[in-house]
């Protein structure tokens, strides 16, 4: 990948992201779902006592994937991280920086906090708090773009809440 200006990176994972083949990894587990990704992995939640402990464990984790030869932008084109891993480190590098500069990855960040309760056919996102903070610290640590979902199960007055 280029190691040129911040513009021209991201003008590089622009073009990566629109002509690009592959799959996007999501790798975004948050607090609510890291001990069930952790029990997949083989670590019991017996295993670390407290949140600082388990996001200490699940970086290992995710760290382990990135660094495996076979993830890489040969078969991948982006990640989709958490909040926390995007501000990690691999190898000495901020983990966004380490997926494009290393792997050809374009580094996503997932910002939402999760769903609201459903209401009229839809879940729409919970609010996000300080969101202008979160994606110019996002842009400092290399993201390209962010990702965000709300659930829309039925038409009526709930996609109407999603689209707003």
């Amino acid at each position: 990948m280029k190691h040129g200006s911040d513009s021209a990176r991201v003008d590089d994972m622009f073009t990566r992201v629109r002509s690009g083949a592959g799959f996007i990894a999501a790798l975004d587990q948050s607090g609510g779902s890291t001990p069930q990704a952790l029990r997949l992995y083989g670590i019991s939640e017996d295993s670390y006592s407290s949140p600082a402990e388990m996001f200490d464990l699940v970086h290992r984790m995710r760290t382990r994937v990135i660094t495996s030869p076979a993830f890489n932008g040969d078969r991948i084109l982006g990640s989709i991280l958490f909040e926390d891993t995007m501000d990690r480190e691999i190898d000495g590098r901020q983990t966004g920086e380490y997926l494009w500069e290393v792997k050809g990855i374009v580094p996503f960040l997932k910002i939402d906090k999760g769903l609201a309760t459903q209401a009229h056919g839809a879940q729409v996102m919970k609010p996000i708090p300080e969101l202008d903070a979160l994606l110019t610290r996002a842009v400092s640590r290399h993201m390209f773009g962010t990702k965000m979902r709300s659930v829309i199960t039925m038409p009526g007055p709930g996609l109407d809440a999603v689209v707003a």
